[in-house]
């Protein structure tokens, strides 16, 4: 799975299967972790959000199976 870069001071990197809708999240203390059942408009607005942690927070953390 390709991770891209992001800007955030939580997140470091994101990567996104739309085949199996599995979501890589890497943080910045360097753990990676995998969500799976992710929409891809879930990751589409996680990549748009000025915050991502934030996003995380709300949208994504507790909510799918990781």
């Amino acid at each position: 799975m390709q991770m891209i870069g992001v800007s955030s001071s939580a997140i470091s990197a994101v990567g996104y299967d739309p085949s199996t809708m599995r979501l890589r999240i890497r943080f910045v203390e360097g753990h990676s972790y995998d969500f799976y059942r992710v929409p891809q408009h879930v990751y589409d607005g996680l990549m748009r959000a000025r915050s991502k942690g934030g996003y995380y927070n709300d949208h994504i953390r507790d909510r799918y199976q990781g």
